[in-house]
């Protein structure tokens, strides 16, 4: 087992140049050179690409549950929060090719496992309590189902990330996410919580 010697933060740096240059083909003197350190170092360290990538998809997944912390701070309600994520979910996915989630789920198995399991035991909790607290500030509708809504919203973006369904090189990615939460989301809230989803809503 090698001995992790780069911060998992690092680690966060490789993720625009896996997604520049592609999960396989991104060269080792580029990654390390975006991690400062040197090949040979990155190589002794993480001696396959799998090993890599698996890393640098979990310390991104920190960076952001961190950025997720920061919102809460900003935002006070639950539906500014629900939409904040969207912003965030939004912002990131520009910056993903769709080909990147192909080649992760076809190349990279145990590490698309482990995102499906970060989506189940931190997305779907996250969610879950988002409800609740809109509920119980009446900016959600007191009527929905949160454990199925929730499921709704996880399968929503299984669906996204289906490259059967919405193959990349035929649609927006950006576009395809906005048509499928946005609009769910806002059918959702009460007639405050729509208020207020409608000031972010056209932000987004």
């Amino acid at each position: 087992m090698p001995d992790f010697t780069l911060p998992a933060a690092s680690l966060e740096a490789a993720m625009p140049v896996f997604h520049r240059y592609g999960l396989h083909t991104a060269t080792d003197e580029v990654l390390a050179a975006a991690l400062h350190t040197s090949a040979a170092e990155l190589t002794a360290q993480f001696p396959s690409r799998e090993l890599l990538v698996h890393h640098a998809i979990l310390a991104d997944m920190e960076r952001q549950k961190r950025e997720h912390q920061e919102l809460y701070a900003q935002f006070p309600t639950a539906v500014e929060r629900l939409y904040g994520l969207l912003q965030l979910g939004l912002r990131d996915l520009a910056t993903v090719p769709g080909q990147f989630y192909v080649d992760l789920q076809t190349g990279f198995p145990q590490t698309w496992e482990a995102v499906m399991d970060h989506l189940n035991s931190y997305s779907a909790p996250q969610l879950q309590q988002l409800l609740n607290d809109g509920i119980r500030s009446r900016l959600f509708r007191s009527d929905i189902n949160i454990q199925l809504v929730t499921k709704i919203l996880i399968e929503q973006l299984n669906l996204l990330l289906n490259p059967q369904v919405f193959p990349p090189d035929r649609y927006n990615m950006r576009e395809v996410f906005r048509s499928i939460f946005l609009y769910y989301i806002r059918g959702i809230c009460t007639d405050e919580g729509a208020r207020i989803a409608a000031e972010h809503f056209a932000r987004l």
